[in-house]
């Protein structure tokens, strides 16, 4: 494999790194990759959703002289990268079939220039003989092929179009190639590997453990209502209610959109046209809930998704936490609920019995006793589903489940200061990142931030993602030099954007007078109270109440409530919390003492 790009640039990739995508620091093993990518080297990368795999290609692309494939599978996803990589200042198209020939014709010749340097493609593209001949002609330095596990047929979401991508090793020779995926089994990583013929590729496992996810399992009963309590908890918040049929879809819309959510359904048997309506107002915060079967969900680059639920059961461990994992991207606490029924094991049941294909019917059996055990095990889920991607998990509680909640809202908490540290994993908590800030500007940054999406016809979170947005309401940033500072901006952003936010923060600290650092939360004016929110919850501490309780108590979600409770223990002196950890953690406390 000879080596592409310059190798002494690599230095410069922490420059990049703030300059396009206005971070200061990478996430785990994103800068050994990247550096392994510019060496030359092919890379197999297993890496969570939300975890930052495509840095992983788009940065190295800025690199390389030529130009980076990208190959997606889905449209949305491809656009909203694009749309985004464009923000940031980074020449970056897509070609499918959404485009009007004029334009795809505009974006070929420019690729002939030398101009583009990223291009994404869905892998039906790459079957045309005339397209691939076109390629050819092009200098291409990197091939990244994103969900990766669609090669297999052993995977949740086998696609028969990523057989195509066998070849590409034939048509660039020197090009590196990088696959990506975010859940994979071994079978599944051996698939990958022998089809790319990555043989001579380093693997790269990133911890599948997401952290900032709360996981539960409910029996299905009454759960209408319990979803819809779920969402007014959630209220004017991202949710993605994943259903079993297309009909479940439409009905559960309609019952929703009867209790006054503003809720639409999405499916394969929609028109195209109406499937991109629904992506659309998702994504641009026009309409937060979505019912859905498994057909959405893969091609939503949507980073502040606060709850999924499943109202029917997943066909497969692999695919419940590949939806899962759409849940809270940009690192903030969301909410993962299931419902289950001995009802949808029988349906299930009965709808593989017709598979013909008897290796299909095995697969699909195995993954139906797979997702059954996930259910009814009375372990850690957490715990369940990183041993299930063969990773291992020290701990026997996480705090982040139902299972390490006791029926009495007990719980395991994390020692003290853990907040403040790595994770056993190298993550930190978002907690971590994101202390209080100041919700009322936040509120109007939000409103700042979707008239400028608007405006350019592109997702609210292209401009700024809430961790952004919490950022600048704690930080109160008011010149050029301090708005650069914040997590995201970089400097495209602080010349596109950054004079209309700081005007908005000016103009309210003064109003307000507010001060940055302030250890507590400013309420809006439709709030008028000054106790912070953490203090609220350290009230309900000294009431004694369990942790479903002070949830139900606060109108706020179970996860939440635990998060408060991470920061109470590490920074208030005496506030007894003791009373909420599990029977056998307190013994273990005692034996130890």
């Amino acid at each position: 494999m000879s080596i592409v790009g310059n190798i002494h640039s690599t230095e410069n990739i922490s420059g990049l790194l703030k300059i396009h995508f206005g971070f200061d620091r990478f996430r785990p093993m994103q800068e050994e990759i990247i550096r392994h990518v510019l060496s030359g080297d092919d890379a197999f990368v297993l890496m969570p959703t939300g975890g930052g795999k495509s840095l992983c290609y788009q940065l190295p692309a800025l690199v390389f002289k030529g130009l980076t494939l990208v190959v997606s599978p889905l449209i949305a996803l491809m656009k909203d990268q694009v749309d985004g990589l464009k923000a940031d200042g980074i020449a970056a198209e897509f070609i499918n079939s959404s485009l009007p020939g004029k334009e795809i014709f505009d974006i070929r010749e420019r690729l002939k220039q030398g101009t583009v340097k990223i291009l994404y493609l869905a892998p039906e593209r790459l079957a045309t003989g005339e397209f691939r001949e076109f390629l050819r002609g092009l200098k291409v330095d990197c091939i990244a092929i994103d969900e990766a596990h669609c090669i297999s047929q052993w995977g949740h979401d086998f696609r028969p179009d990523y057989f195509n991508l066998k070849t590409l090793r034939d048509d660039f020779p020197s090009g590196v190639v990088i696959a990506l995926t975010a859940t994979a089994t071994p079978k599944v990583r051996q698939d990958i590997i022998q089809h790319l013929h990555l043989e001579q590729s380093r693997t790269f496992v990133s911890s599948f453990n997401r952290p900032n996810l709360y996981y539960e399992i409910r029996p299905k009963q009454d759960a209408f209502r319990e979803l819809a309590a779920l969402l007014r908890r959630h209220k004017n918040q991202a949710a993605v209610i994943y259903c079993f049929s297309r009909n479940d879809t439409e009905s559960l819309a309609e019952a929703l959109r009867g209790q006054g959510f503003k809720a639409a359904a999405y499916h394969a048997g929609l028109a195209a046209a109406a499937r991109k309506q629904v992506q659309d107002q998702f994504i641009r915060d026009e309409i937060p809930v979505i019912t859905a079967t498994i057909a959405f969900g893969m091609g939503i680059d949507k980073p502040d998704i606060r709850l999924v639920a499943h109202y029917d059961l997943p066909k497969s461990v692999e695919g419940y936490y590949q939806e899962t994992g759409r849940a809270g991207r940009d690192g903030l606490p969301a909410d993962c609920i299931l419902f289950y029924s001995l009802g949808d094991k029988f349906k299930q049941e009965y709808f593989i019995d017709k598979i013909e294909n008897l290796d299909e019917r095995r697969r699909s059996q195995q993954k139906l006793k797979e997702i059954i055990s996930f259910c009814e095990s009375y372990s850690c889920r957490r715990k369940f589903l990183l041993e299930y991607f063969s990773e291992r998990f020290e701990q026997d509680h996480c705090g982040r489940c139902d299972r390490c909640l006791a029926p009495t809202g007990r719980m395991d908490l994390p020692k003290p200061r853990m907040s403040q540290k790595a994770s056993s994993t190298g993550r930190r908590s978002s907690l971590d990142d994101n202390p209080v800030y100041d919700q009322g500007l936040f509120e109007e940054l939000r409103i700042l931030r979707k008239q400028l999406a608007d405006k350019r016809k592109v997702p609210p979170f292209v401009i700024f993602p809430d961790t952004a947005l919490r950022q600048m309401a704690r930080d109160l940033p008011q010149s050029p030099e301090q708005f650069i500072r914040i997590t995201g901006v970089g400097r495209q952003k602080l010349e596109q954007f950054g004079p209309a936010f700081i005007q908005i923060i000016s103009e309210y600290s003064r109003i307000h007078n507010v001060k940055p650092g302030n250890n507590f939360i400013h309420k809006s004016k439709s709030v008028p109270s000054s106790v912070s929110t953490y203090e609220e919850t350290k009230n309900l501490v000294a009431e004694k109440l369990s942790v479903q309780e002070m949830a139900v108590r606060r109108g706020l979600t179970l996860s939440t409530i635990i998060s408060h409770l991470e920061k109470l223990s590490d920074s208030v002196q005496g506030i007894d919390i003791e009373y909420l950890r599990p029977e056998a953690s307190r013994l273990t406390r005692v034996q130890s003492a």
